[in-house]
């Protein structure tokens, strides 16, 4: 069983970790606040410094290596959340079942009560951005940020709920305020609040269930991979919009 556990002192001071898991995450919302809407080179920009400082801060080093015994479940987790994350806006909801196609459209996208204008967002496209560009956004949505999010929702902030030591909080505790609670609010961090908040669930239960970091960093990444995909592949550039 993959647990868990604090490599430092139980009497160190938890500055150094509580900044290592935290830092990165709030960068990455700073930088996105600071340089606006994210196109082109804004999102580069942002990959690169988050990523440094994730590289500089090591958070892992508090976290066993992952066990490929999770791998498989990942995979599975991370396409679902995929799934999850476009099927309400897909062409096919669209043409056969527009009334669900509406109600997501307009409460389960904010802002609330209008449906979103999937018209805009060419200017992520590559014929705009040009293909590095577009790549190094698919790569830093999978490989930064999806990564950077799960040591700070998962690793960080849910642990943290259970006891301030949170170095010493097992993974495979639950407590279902917390749980849900760490979904909830990672849903709101997202344009797509529903689908966020069942990825945080999934994402959550994944982490509950491996006690490995690592499994549900892989199946963030594998979703947000799958995402870029998706959306270059089906010209769903709204998804980028925000």
């Amino acid at each position: 069983m993959n647990v868990e556990t604090a490599t430092k002192p139980q009497n160190e001071s938890l500055e150094r970790p509580t900044l290592a898991h935290i830092v990165p995450f709030v960068a990455w919302l700073f930088i996105a606040h600071l340089l606006g809407d994210p196109d082109g080179w804004k999102y580069a920009v942002r990959s690169v410094v988050c990523l440094g400082l994730f590289v500089w801060l090591r958070p892992w080093r508090w976290y066993s290596a992952i066990n490929f015994r999770n791998v498989p479940l990942a995979i599975v987790v991370g396409i679902a959340v995929c799934i999850i994350w476009v099927i309400g806006e897909s062409p096919w909801v669209r043409d056969n079942l527009p009334w669900l196609y509406n109600v997501y459209g307009k409460w389960g996208i904010m802002p609330f009560g209008e449906l979103r204008d999937t018209s805009i967002g060419l200017a992520y496209s590559p014929s705009e951005t040009g293909w590095p560009l577009t790549l190094v956004r698919i790569a830093g949505s999978a490989l930064v940020i999806g990564v950077i999010e799960e040591f700070f929702w998962r690793g960080w902030l849910y642990r943290w709920m259970l006891g301030r030591n949170f170095l010493k909080v097992d993974p495979g505790t639950f407590d279902r305020f917390a749980f849900f609670a760490v979904a909830f609010v990672f849903g709101l961090e997202h344009r797509e609040w529903l689908a966020g908040w069942l990825a945080g669930i999934a994402y959550g239960w994944l982490y509950w269930k491996t006690r490995d970091i690592w499994a549900t960093a892989l199946a963030h990444a594998l979703t947000n991979a799958l995402l870029g995909w998706y959306v270059v592949y089906a010209g769903a550039y709204w998804f980028w919009s925000g």
